[in-house]
């Protein structure tokens, strides 16, 4: 075999040994990418459910210090109740499509929601902080009251 054959044979084959671990490497990193897409999917979920049942029950013990009669519902409480019901069932649904869509799910369907979730969070981050602060407003006026009971 002359000796050109033999360097073009082994120049072939090592384009075709490159060009095969290029598809593979894409392969692997694409792969990569939609396991964290799905894994950052479902801890969103996790915080985004941890949210809403923070916020349920820190309405829950103010309406029930707030409240002269905490077996009654106070103003407001279940319009509260409701809404955060409401955010529990529509993060189920995200849920049901993570586990039933997403693994055939576009990359881009994933980013999507993702962000769809992160936004979600976003937008009730202040509210779960809002409440936090007036349950401590609450307890701190709640104390001052019985303080002043006490001393009087």
């Amino acid at each position: 075999m002359p000796a050109f054959l033999a360097l073009g044979l082994a120049a072939t084959l090592l384009l075709l040994v490159g060009a095969t671990w290029l598809v593979l490497l894409r392969r692997r990193r694409r792969l990569d990418r939609r396991t964290d897409s799905m894994r950052r999917l479902l801890d969103l979920a996790d915080q985004l459910e941890a949210d809403l049942k923070t916020c349920r029950s820190s309405l829950k013990q103010a309406h029930a210090v707030m409240s002269l009669n905490p077996d009654q519902p106070a103003a407001g409480e279940k319009e509260a109740k409701q809404a955060i019901d409401a955010g529990l069932r529509s993060l189920l649904q995200q849920r049901l499509w993570i586990r039933d869509c997403a693994p055939e799910a576009s990359q881009e369907g994933l980013d999507e929601a993702a962000a769809d979730m992160s936004q979600t969070r976003a937008r009730l981050r202040p509210l779960v902080r809002a409440l936090e602060r007036a349950h401590h407003e609450l307890d701190d006026a709640m104390r001052e009251h019985i303080r002043r009971e006490h001393d009087t």
